[in-house]
Formats: C-alpha cells, sequence, structure tokens
C-alpha cells in the first residue's frame, strides 16, 4: 500500500496559503518547510539527471 502512495503523482501547482492572522513563529516555521520540500525537489531532479545519465553512457555506441 505505501509502494501505491509512493507511485501516485501529485496534483501540479501549488496552493498558496493564506498567511494573514499568521504569527511571526508560524511563518518562520511555513518557510523552513516550504524550503525542506523545496530541497526534496531538487534532490529528485538530480537524482533523475544522473539516472538518465547512465542509461545515455550505458547506450551509447562507441566511437
Amino acid at each position: 500500500m505505501f509502494e501505491e502512495e509512493e507511485r501516485r503523482r501529485p496534483e501540479m501547482g501549488f496552493a498558496p496559503q493564506k498567511l494573514d492572522g499568521w504569527s511571526e513563529e508560524a511563518l518562520r516555521h511555513y518557510i523552513e518547510a516550504l524550503r525542506a520540500e523545496i530541497a526534496k525537489a531538487e534532490a529528485a531532479i538530480a537524482a533523475r539527471g544522473a539516472q538518465r545519465a547512465a542509461a545515455d553512457a550505458f547506450f551509447r555506441k562507441p566511437g
């Protein structure tokens, strides 16, 4: 079941939060959570690039 959830693609797009009434502490926590998500996405992009490069190198014909 966990693998099925992991394979599902999230909906594309971003739903911004209404920040009215949030405390400074809550806003800082929200920013850190967003930064963590950005770091995860960047790591996933890098991993896919590495996989593609490895596949290209494997299937590349010599000379």
